[in-house]
């Protein structure tokens, strides 16, 4: 239910339903209050919404339940940004990236929060020139979540130019001037503002200067036009807007196939349940909860192998992402159940006597434990069997390896 919450508030996330999306990640905290991805969620939905206090508590709580997750200080760093709390912002974003370095997006947030802290010092030294009125509106990286969260505006942030514009801005607001009678950012700077600005360019019959009558030297033209044209900035767009939609899109489609894959497997439909399951990993390969639940079928339709083989791959996986450790618990515990259902010997159930442990290194759940205790049960029960079985003390014999106990039994089975 928590994962069935969770997709429906990343849903609404990527269609920019922010209040929605809080809503749904709450319910899922509730139903699973140790889950670190949901509070960096809500985190996130909050930042969006501009409610930075919240997204702070959000973030800090992730951090908290998953300190050694670079994305939950990315979090931190932004809500921090937006509060203009510029030190712990940079901060926050340079213990990620000690524990996460090649993490782009902890770069950018780095990156905007030292320029907005530089801005900040500046203005407080009284630096020469006279500031731009709009300056706050443009520091820090809730410039982008705010025009990401209007409609309008997520439009032009898929539009390179703009994007370049607007990082020259934040890098030195004065700059504004030079991009005002682009309609574009006007509507930007509304949005930053809160307010609703006035885009309509004056017609013919507004009152404008009279023009000159003394015509210009082509040469001079040309050199007046060159003056207005602003120089367009170097940088690549950073923000790969549209590359981040798609990513988003595949997670929530996947999300959408693990949802018919569990409806299938409590129905029973198993085979079906497979393809949904496979189809949501194919979507999304960093979410190991949909090669789990795959495991689970197999378990149920009594494929062992391949339940053993989808558990070895989300453990490694999951290592790989520093998943949640409750997840590789289940994947170990999974695989200790089809490697019990697998034996026959009381060798075989020292293999899933030992995954069993392994899991609950993992995460000490009592269904786990029960199930190792099931298992050691059942290898003394075999070993039992085969040191009064003939056949088996034959074996033992010839390997040399028949313990003294067990040839006082077998010669007490013969006597009977």
């Amino acid at each position: 239910m928590a994962d069935e919450a969770k997709a429906k508030g990343n849903a609404a996330f990527s269609a920019g339903n922010f209040t929605e999306a809080i809503t749904h990640f709450s319910e899922a905290i509730s139903l699973a209050p140790s889950n670190h991805v949901l509070y960096s969620n809500r985190s996130a939905a909050y930042a969006s919404l501009g409610k930075y206090q919240e997204a702070l508590a959000d973030a800090q709580k992730t951090v908290e339940l998953k300190h050694d997750w670079g994305k939950g200080y990315s979090r931190l760093g932004a809500a921090y940004s937006g509060l203009h709390q510029y030190s712990d912002a940079v901060s926050a974003y340079k213990k990620g990236l000690e524990i996460d370095p090649s993490n782009e997006g902890l770069k950018s947030g780095l990156a905007d929060a030292q320029s907005a802290q530089a801005q900040a010092q500046a203005r407080s030294r009284g630096s020469s020139g006279p500031a731009s009125p709009f300056g706050d509106a443009f520091s820090g990286p809730e410039m982008w979540t705010k025009l990401t969260a209007d409609a309008t505006t997520r439009v032009f942030l898929q539009q390179p130019d703009f994007v370049n514009m607007m990082k020259d801005i934040q890098k030195n607001p004065n700059n504004l001037n030079l991009y005002l009678k682009d309609q574009r950012v006007m509507q930007a700077l509304g949005v930053l503002l809160g307010v609703k600005l006035s885009t309509r360019m004056p017609e013919e019959d507004d009152e404008m200067p009279e023009a000159s009558t003394e015509r210009k030297r082509p040469a001079e033209a040309e050199v007046v036009k060159e003056e207005k044209r602003p120089e367009p900035a170097p940088e690549p767009d950073p923000m790969e807007v549209s590359e981040e939609k798609e990513a988003k899109d595949r997670k929530a489609n996947a999300q959408k196939e693990k949802e018919a894959g569990n409806a299938a497997y409590k129905k029973k439909d198993f085979e079906n349940a497979i393809q949904h399951y496979t189809k949501a990993i194919e979507l999304d390969d960093g979410d190991i909860s949909f090669i789990t639940n795959r495991a689970a079928v197999y378990l149920e339709m009594g494929k062992y192998e391949d339940c053993i083989k989808d558990c070895d791959t989300a453990v490694e996986r999951g290592r790989e992402l520093r998943s949640d450790y409750k997840m590789i618990a289940r994947a170990l515990t999974r695989k200790g159940t089809a490697l019990a259902k697998l034996a026959k010997t009381s060798k075989d159930f020292e293999v899933a006597i030992e995954a069993f442990q392994k899991a609950l290194t993992e995460h000490r759940n009592p269904d786990t434990l029960k199930k190792l205790n099931d298992a050691e049960k059942a290898k003394k029960e075999l070993e039992q069997q085969e040191y009064f079985s003939p056949e088996i003390a034959d074996e033992e014999r010839e390997k040399g390896t028949f313990k003294a106990v067990g040839w006082s039994s077998f010669f007490m089975t013969l006597s009977h």
